[in-house]
Protein backbone atom coordinates (compact mmCIF):
# COMPACT_ATOMS: atom_id res chain seq x y z
CA UNK A 1 0.00 0.00 0.00
CA UNK A 2 1.62 3.49 -0.82
CA UNK A 3 2.80 5.89 1.62
CA UNK A 4 0.29 9.09 1.01
CA UNK A 5 1.40 12.44 2.12
CA UNK A 6 -2.21 13.86 0.98
CA UNK A 7 -4.78 13.86 4.03
CA UNK A 8 -7.78 11.68 2.94
CA UNK A 9 -11.81 13.20 2.59
CA UNK A 10 -13.95 12.09 5.40
CA UNK A 11 -17.77 12.71 5.41
CA UNK A 12 -17.89 14.60 8.69
CA UNK A 13 -15.26 17.44 7.52
CA UNK A 14 -17.18 18.60 4.74
CA UNK A 15 -14.77 21.02 2.32
CA UNK A 16 -15.31 23.86 0.09
CA UNK A 17 -12.48 23.55 -2.81
CA UNK A 18 -10.73 26.66 -4.46
CA UNK A 19 -9.36 26.68 -7.99
CA UNK A 20 -5.73 27.00 -8.46
CA UNK A 21 -5.97 30.74 -9.47
CA UNK A 22 -8.40 31.62 -6.38
CA UNK A 23 -5.47 29.66 -4.00
CA UNK A 24 -2.90 31.72 -5.60
CA UNK A 25 -4.65 35.04 -5.14
CA UNK A 26 -5.04 34.05 -1.24
CA UNK A 27 -1.45 33.31 -1.22
CA UNK A 28 -0.26 36.63 -2.63
CA UNK A 29 -2.10 38.56 -0.65
CA UNK A 30 -0.48 37.05 2.27
CA UNK A 31 3.53 37.37 0.63
CA UNK A 32 4.01 33.86 -0.51
CA UNK A 33 5.94 34.19 -3.67
CA UNK A 34 3.69 32.67 -6.62
CA UNK A 35 4.15 33.66 -10.66
CA UNK A 36 2.26 36.18 -12.41
CA UNK A 37 -0.80 34.53 -14.41
CA UNK A 38 -3.73 35.62 -16.27
CA UNK A 39 -7.14 33.45 -16.17
CA UNK A 40 -8.74 33.25 -19.41
CA UNK A 41 -12.01 31.89 -20.36
CA UNK A 42 -11.89 32.29 -24.55
CA UNK A 43 -8.68 30.87 -26.85
CA UNK A 44 -8.07 34.75 -28.02
CA UNK A 45 -7.81 35.70 -24.20
CA UNK A 46 -5.44 33.11 -24.14
CA UNK A 47 -2.89 34.66 -26.92
CA UNK A 48 -3.42 37.82 -25.65
CA UNK A 49 -2.32 37.09 -21.81
CA UNK A 50 1.01 36.13 -23.57
CA UNK A 51 1.79 39.67 -24.68
CA UNK A 52 0.46 41.05 -21.47
CA UNK A 53 2.94 38.65 -19.48
CA UNK A 54 6.13 38.90 -21.40
CA UNK A 55 8.00 36.04 -21.48
CA UNK A 56 9.42 34.11 -24.50
CA UNK A 57 7.06 30.34 -23.05
CA UNK A 58 4.04 30.01 -21.10
CA UNK A 59 2.47 27.35 -19.49
CA UNK A 60 -1.43 27.35 -19.61
CA UNK A 61 -3.62 24.97 -16.59
CA UNK A 62 -6.99 23.76 -17.17
CA UNK A 63 -8.60 25.19 -13.62
CA UNK A 64 -10.62 22.26 -12.21
CA UNK A 65 -11.23 20.57 -8.76
CA UNK A 66 -8.90 17.68 -8.82
CA UNK A 67 -4.99 16.72 -9.09
CA UNK A 68 -3.28 14.86 -11.87
CA UNK A 69 -3.81 18.01 -14.57
CA UNK A 70 0.00 17.27 -16.23
CA UNK A 71 -0.79 13.51 -16.79
CA UNK A 72 -4.28 13.92 -18.70
CA UNK A 73 -2.98 16.86 -20.87
CA UNK A 74 -4.94 19.60 -18.70
CA UNK A 75 -1.29 21.59 -18.05
CA UNK A 76 0.48 22.61 -21.44
CA UNK A 77 3.73 24.16 -21.91
CA UNK A 78 3.90 26.25 -24.99
CA UNK A 79 6.34 28.63 -26.54
CA UNK A 80 4.19 30.48 -29.12
CA UNK A 81 1.09 32.43 -28.63
CA UNK A 82 -0.97 30.57 -31.26
CA UNK A 83 -0.26 27.35 -29.28
CA UNK A 84 -1.65 28.57 -26.20
CA UNK A 85 -4.85 29.75 -28.46
CA UNK A 86 -4.57 26.10 -29.93
CA UNK A 87 -4.55 24.28 -26.81
CA UNK A 88 -7.54 26.55 -24.99
CA UNK A 89 -9.51 25.51 -28.11
CA UNK A 90 -8.57 21.64 -27.29
CA UNK A 91 -9.73 22.37 -23.24
CA UNK A 92 -12.53 25.07 -22.75
CA UNK A 93 -15.73 23.38 -22.61
CA UNK A 94 -14.52 19.96 -22.26
CA UNK A 95 -14.39 18.02 -19.39
CA UNK A 96 -11.31 16.75 -18.21
CA UNK A 97 -10.77 13.03 -16.38
CA UNK A 98 -7.86 12.55 -14.26
CA UNK A 99 -6.83 10.11 -11.80
CA UNK A 100 -8.84 11.91 -9.29
CA UNK A 101 -12.21 12.85 -11.10
CA UNK A 102 -13.33 9.81 -12.31
CA UNK A 103 -14.58 8.17 -15.48
CA UNK A 104 -17.07 11.42 -15.68
CA UNK A 105 -14.38 14.33 -15.77
CA UNK A 106 -14.89 17.74 -14.88
CA UNK A 107 -15.53 20.93 -16.60
CA UNK A 108 -12.77 23.01 -18.04
CA UNK A 109 -14.38 26.59 -18.02
CA UNK A 110 -11.30 28.46 -16.78
CA UNK A 111 -7.38 28.29 -18.03
CA UNK A 112 -4.49 29.98 -16.28
CA UNK A 113 -1.84 31.37 -17.99
CA UNK A 114 1.54 31.91 -16.19
CA UNK A 115 5.22 32.50 -17.83
CA UNK A 116 7.18 29.33 -17.53
CA UNK A 117 9.46 29.79 -14.43
CA UNK A 118 13.14 28.51 -14.70
CA UNK A 119 13.35 25.15 -11.84
CA UNK A 120 16.19 24.28 -10.24
CA UNK A 121 14.69 22.21 -7.55
CA UNK A 122 10.64 21.12 -6.68
CA UNK A 123 9.69 20.26 -3.52
CA UNK A 124 6.59 19.08 -1.70
CA UNK A 125 4.42 21.03 1.30
CA UNK A 126 1.68 20.66 3.10
CA UNK A 127 -0.54 22.38 6.03
CA UNK A 128 -3.07 20.31 7.12
CA UNK A 129 -5.37 19.26 10.01
CA UNK A 130 -3.91 16.07 12.08
CA UNK A 131 -7.18 15.38 13.95
CA UNK A 132 -6.02 12.42 16.35
CA UNK A 133 -3.44 14.94 17.76
CA UNK A 134 -5.87 18.10 16.99
CA UNK A 135 -2.80 19.93 15.62
CA UNK A 136 -2.41 21.44 12.40
CA UNK A 137 0.55 19.41 10.79
CA UNK A 138 3.26 20.21 8.05
CA UNK A 139 4.61 17.87 5.71
CA UNK A 140 7.48 18.24 3.75
CA UNK A 141 9.42 16.36 0.69
CA UNK A 142 12.27 17.10 -0.96
CA UNK A 143 10.98 16.13 -3.98
CA UNK A 144 7.59 17.01 -5.45
CA UNK A 145 5.25 17.62 -8.70
CA UNK A 146 3.02 14.94 -10.23
CA UNK A 147 5.19 12.32 -8.84
CA UNK A 148 5.10 12.86 -5.39
CA UNK A 149 3.10 9.89 -4.13
CA UNK A 150 5.59 7.80 -5.84
CA UNK A 151 8.27 9.24 -4.48
CA UNK A 152 6.48 8.93 -0.49
CA UNK A 153 5.91 5.22 -1.22
CA UNK A 154 9.86 4.38 -2.51
CA UNK A 155 11.35 6.82 0.29
CA UNK A 156 9.10 7.42 3.63
CA UNK A 157 12.07 8.66 5.78
CA UNK A 158 12.13 11.47 3.38
CA UNK A 159 8.73 12.67 4.34
CA UNK A 160 9.08 15.14 7.08
CA UNK A 161 5.87 15.82 9.51
CA UNK A 162 5.90 18.40 12.16
CA UNK A 163 3.23 19.54 14.41
CA UNK A 164 2.02 22.71 15.78
CA UNK A 165 1.33 24.01 19.12
CA UNK A 166 -1.93 26.33 18.61
CA UNK A 167 -0.90 28.86 21.19
CA UNK A 168 2.47 29.46 19.12
CA UNK A 169 2.24 28.50 15.70
CA UNK A 170 5.21 27.55 13.45
CA UNK A 171 8.23 28.22 15.74
CA UNK A 172 11.64 28.91 14.36
CA UNK A 173 13.53 25.37 14.84
CA UNK A 174 10.66 23.59 13.40
CA UNK A 175 10.88 25.88 10.19
CA UNK A 176 14.80 25.12 10.04
CA UNK A 177 14.43 21.20 10.85
CA UNK A 178 12.04 21.03 7.63
CA UNK A 179 14.62 23.52 5.63
CA UNK A 180 17.78 21.31 6.28
CA UNK A 181 15.72 18.00 5.89
CA UNK A 182 14.74 19.69 2.13
CA UNK A 183 18.46 20.70 1.94
CA UNK A 184 17.90 24.21 1.84
CA UNK A 185 20.99 26.85 2.25
CA UNK A 186 20.94 29.13 4.96
CA UNK A 187 19.15 32.01 2.99
CA UNK A 188 16.37 30.15 1.95
CA UNK A 189 15.44 28.34 5.30
CA UNK A 190 15.11 31.97 6.25
CA UNK A 191 12.84 32.02 3.41
CA UNK A 192 10.94 28.89 4.21
CA UNK A 193 10.36 30.33 8.01
CA UNK A 194 8.58 33.89 6.52
CA UNK A 195 6.49 31.36 3.85
CA UNK A 196 5.65 28.89 6.71
CA UNK A 197 4.30 31.41 8.68
CA UNK A 198 2.15 33.03 6.04
CA UNK A 199 0.98 29.94 4.85
CA UNK A 200 -0.30 29.28 9.45
CA UNK A 201 -1.98 33.07 9.17
CA UNK A 202 -3.69 32.20 5.78
CA UNK A 203 -4.84 28.67 7.09
CA UNK A 204 -6.08 30.24 10.61
CA UNK A 205 -7.45 33.27 9.48
CA UNK A 206 -9.22 31.45 6.36
CA UNK A 207 -10.38 28.47 7.88
CA UNK A 208 -8.61 26.34 5.80
CA UNK A 209 -8.49 22.45 6.02
CA UNK A 210 -5.74 22.18 3.86
CA UNK A 211 -3.30 23.88 1.92
CA UNK A 212 -0.84 21.96 -0.56
CA UNK A 213 1.69 23.85 -2.58
CA UNK A 214 3.36 21.05 -4.93
CA UNK A 215 5.77 22.17 -6.12
CA UNK A 216 7.20 24.21 -4.22
CA UNK A 217 9.98 25.44 -6.45
CA UNK A 218 13.54 26.60 -6.15
CA UNK A 219 13.63 28.98 -9.05
CA UNK A 220 16.96 29.28 -11.07
CA UNK A 221 18.05 32.22 -8.56
CA UNK A 222 17.57 30.32 -5.98
CA UNK A 223 14.12 31.81 -4.74
CA UNK A 224 11.40 29.79 -3.05
CA UNK A 225 8.22 30.13 -5.05
CA UNK A 226 4.52 28.16 -4.59
CA UNK A 227 4.19 27.05 -8.16
CA UNK A 228 0.95 25.31 -7.73
CA UNK A 229 -1.12 25.56 -5.22
CA UNK A 230 -4.75 23.74 -3.81
CA UNK A 231 -6.75 25.44 -0.91
CA UNK A 232 -9.77 23.37 0.90
CA UNK A 233 -11.89 25.51 3.27
CA UNK A 234 -14.05 24.39 6.09
CA UNK A 235 -17.49 24.37 5.01
CA UNK A 236 -18.50 24.79 8.13
CA UNK A 237 -17.22 28.05 8.80
CA UNK A 238 -18.29 29.42 5.69
CA UNK A 239 -21.04 31.71 7.46
CA UNK A 240 -17.69 33.91 8.42
CA UNK A 241 -15.82 33.35 5.46
CA UNK A 242 -18.31 35.60 3.05
CA UNK A 243 -15.12 36.42 0.22
CA UNK A 244 -14.90 32.96 0.14
CA UNK A 245 -18.07 31.69 -0.05
CA UNK A 246 -18.46 33.44 -2.93
CA UNK A 247 -16.05 32.16 -5.01
CA UNK A 248 -17.82 28.49 -4.83
CA UNK A 249 -17.83 26.99 -8.17
CA UNK A 250 -20.93 24.76 -8.22
CA UNK A 251 -19.78 23.12 -11.55
CA UNK A 252 -17.26 21.57 -9.99
CA UNK A 253 -19.21 19.60 -7.78
CA UNK A 254 -21.53 16.84 -7.85
CA UNK A 255 -25.05 18.54 -8.42
CA UNK A 256 -26.34 15.73 -5.69
CA UNK A 257 -23.94 17.37 -2.71
CA UNK A 258 -24.73 21.08 -3.82
CA UNK A 259 -28.97 19.97 -3.84
CA UNK A 260 -27.97 18.40 -0.25
CA UNK A 261 -26.65 21.45 1.52
CA UNK A 262 -29.09 23.37 0.16
CA UNK A 263 -31.58 21.29 2.48
CA UNK A 264 -29.29 21.38 5.22
CA UNK A 265 -27.94 17.34 4.63
CA UNK A 266 -25.30 15.83 4.94
CA UNK A 267 -24.40 14.07 1.81
CA UNK A 268 -21.38 12.51 0.05
CA UNK A 269 -21.04 10.87 -3.31
CA UNK A 270 -19.16 7.37 -3.19
CA UNK A 271 -18.56 4.99 -5.94
CA UNK A 272 -20.75 2.15 -5.25
CA UNK A 273 -24.61 0.89 -5.84
CA UNK A 274 -26.58 0.71 -2.74
CA UNK A 275 -27.55 4.36 -1.48
CA UNK A 276 -28.10 4.74 2.23
CA UNK A 277 -29.97 7.35 4.38
CA UNK A 278 -29.00 7.13 8.25
CA UNK A 279 -29.43 9.82 11.06
CA UNK A 280 -26.27 10.18 13.26
CA UNK A 281 -22.76 10.15 11.42
CA UNK A 282 -21.23 7.43 13.91
CA UNK A 283 -24.41 5.41 12.26
CA UNK A 284 -24.01 6.08 9.00
CA UNK A 285 -20.42 4.95 9.28
CA UNK A 286 -21.21 1.48 10.63
CA UNK A 287 -23.57 1.25 8.56
CA UNK A 288 -21.32 1.63 4.89
CA UNK A 289 -19.30 -0.28 7.08
CA UNK A 290 -21.75 -3.43 7.19
CA UNK A 291 -22.26 -3.28 3.71
CA UNK A 292 -18.41 -3.16 2.73
CA UNK A 293 -18.59 -6.20 4.98
CA UNK A 294 -21.31 -7.97 3.24
CA UNK A 295 -19.63 -7.40 0.11
CA UNK A 296 -21.17 -4.60 -1.31
CA UNK A 297 -20.27 -1.15 -1.93
CA UNK A 298 -22.11 2.24 -0.69
CA UNK A 299 -23.06 4.70 -3.48
CA UNK A 300 -23.19 7.60 -0.56
CA UNK A 301 -22.87 9.09 2.48
CA UNK A 302 -26.17 10.75 3.67
CA UNK A 303 -27.08 11.59 7.62
CA UNK A 304 -30.76 13.34 7.87
CA UNK A 305 -29.55 14.58 11.49
CA UNK A 306 -31.33 14.17 14.29
CA UNK A 307 -33.84 17.21 13.63
CA UNK A 308 -35.41 14.91 10.56
CA UNK A 309 -39.12 15.63 9.68
CA UNK A 310 -40.95 13.89 6.86
CA UNK A 311 -40.84 16.76 4.34
CA UNK A 312 -36.81 16.51 5.05
CA UNK A 313 -36.45 12.45 5.15
CA UNK A 314 -38.72 12.63 1.94
CA UNK A 315 -35.76 14.93 -0.14
CA UNK A 316 -33.34 13.26 1.08
CA UNK A 317 -34.79 10.39 -0.21
CA UNK A 318 -35.39 11.60 -3.45
CA UNK A 319 -32.03 12.93 -3.51
CA UNK A 320 -31.01 8.91 -3.13
CA UNK A 321 -32.43 7.64 -5.87
CA UNK A 322 -31.42 10.62 -8.55
CA UNK A 323 -28.07 8.51 -8.27
CA UNK A 324 -28.37 6.62 -11.18
CA UNK A 325 -25.83 4.21 -9.87
CA UNK A 326 -28.16 3.37 -6.48
CA UNK A 327 -29.34 -0.23 -7.22
CA UNK A 328 -30.97 -0.90 -3.73
CA UNK A 329 -31.87 1.85 -0.68
CA UNK A 330 -30.80 1.09 3.03
CA UNK A 331 -32.72 3.29 5.48
CA UNK A 332 -31.08 2.73 8.93
CA UNK A 333 -32.73 4.73 11.67
CA UNK A 334 -32.18 5.12 15.28
CA UNK A 335 -35.13 7.02 17.03
CA UNK A 336 -33.50 8.94 19.82
CA UNK A 337 -34.45 12.67 18.89
CA UNK A 338 -35.94 11.87 15.71
CA UNK A 339 -39.16 10.12 15.83
CA UNK A 340 -39.17 6.83 13.45
CA UNK A 341 -43.09 7.64 12.56
CA UNK A 342 -42.01 10.56 10.97
CA UNK A 343 -39.28 9.03 8.92
CA UNK A 344 -41.82 6.87 7.58
CA UNK A 345 -44.19 9.53 6.81
CA UNK A 346 -41.42 10.76 4.74
CA UNK A 347 -40.45 7.54 2.68
CA UNK A 348 -43.69 7.27 2.30
CA UNK A 349 -44.49 10.50 1.07
CA UNK A 350 -41.13 9.87 -1.37
CA UNK A 351 -42.34 6.48 -2.68
CA UNK A 352 -45.50 7.77 -3.62
CA UNK A 353 -43.89 10.63 -5.33
CA UNK A 354 -41.08 8.78 -7.38
CA UNK A 355 -41.58 5.85 -9.32
CA UNK A 356 -39.49 3.62 -6.82
CA UNK A 357 -37.86 0.94 -9.41
CA UNK A 358 -35.10 -0.38 -6.90
CA UNK A 359 -35.38 -2.85 -3.98
CA UNK A 360 -36.01 -0.89 -0.53
CA UNK A 361 -34.78 -2.05 2.62
CA UNK A 362 -36.10 -0.33 5.97
CA UNK A 363 -34.80 -0.74 9.71
CA UNK A 364 -36.31 1.68 12.45
CA UNK A 365 -35.37 1.05 16.26
CA UNK A 366 -35.61 3.46 19.06
CA UNK A 367 -38.41 6.17 19.37
CA UNK A 368 -42.17 5.71 18.42
CA UNK A 369 -40.18 2.99 15.79
CA UNK A 370 -43.58 0.70 16.18
CA UNK A 371 -45.87 3.03 15.09
CA UNK A 372 -43.38 3.56 11.90
CA UNK A 373 -43.39 0.02 11.09
CA UNK A 374 -47.12 -0.01 10.97
CA UNK A 375 -47.39 3.04 8.50
CA UNK A 376 -44.81 1.28 6.36
CA UNK A 377 -46.45 -1.66 6.48
CA UNK A 378 -50.02 -0.23 6.10
CA UNK A 379 -48.57 2.01 3.31
CA UNK A 380 -48.93 -1.29 0.70
CA UNK A 381 -45.29 0.02 -0.74
CA UNK A 382 -43.07 -2.42 -2.38
CA UNK A 383 -40.56 -2.31 0.72
CA UNK A 384 -38.93 -4.85 3.30
CA UNK A 385 -38.18 -4.40 7.05
CA UNK A 386 -35.44 -5.92 9.13
CA UNK A 387 -35.19 -5.30 12.75
CA UNK A 388 -31.32 -6.28 12.87
CA UNK A 389 -28.99 -4.22 11.25
CA UNK A 390 -26.58 -6.68 10.03
CA UNK A 391 -29.32 -8.78 8.61
CA UNK A 392 -30.27 -5.29 6.70
CA UNK A 393 -27.24 -4.78 5.25
CA UNK A 394 -26.79 -8.60 4.20
CA UNK A 395 -30.22 -7.73 2.59
CA UNK A 396 -29.63 -4.85 0.68
CA UNK A 397 -26.58 -6.57 -1.04
CA UNK A 398 -28.30 -9.40 -2.10
CA UNK A 399 -31.37 -7.41 -3.28
CA UNK A 400 -28.88 -4.49 -5.44
CA UNK A 401 -26.89 -8.08 -6.76
CA UNK A 402 -30.31 -9.13 -7.82
CA UNK A 403 -30.91 -6.20 -9.17
CA UNK A 404 -27.73 -5.94 -10.97
CA UNK A 405 -28.15 -9.51 -12.53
Amino acid sequence: MPVRVRPQAHPNFPAMKLHEYQAKELLRGYGVPVPPGAVVTTPAAAQAAAATLGGTAWVLKAQIHAGGRGKAGGVVCCDAPEQLADHAQRLLGQRLMTAQTGPAGLPVERLLIEPVTAVARELYLTLTLDRAAARVMIVAAPAGGVDIETFAAQAPAQVSRVLLHPAVGVQPWQARRLGFALGLSAAQVTALSALLAALYRLLRERDAQLIEINPLVVTADGALRALDAKLEVDDNALYRQAELAAARDLGQEDPREAAARAQDLSYISLSGDIGCMVNGAGLAMATLDLIRHHGGAPANFLDVGGTATAARVSEAFKLILSDPKVKAVLINIFGGIVRCDLIAEGVIQAVREIDLSVPLVVRLAGTRAERGLELLAASGLPLATVGDLAAAAARVVAAARGAAS
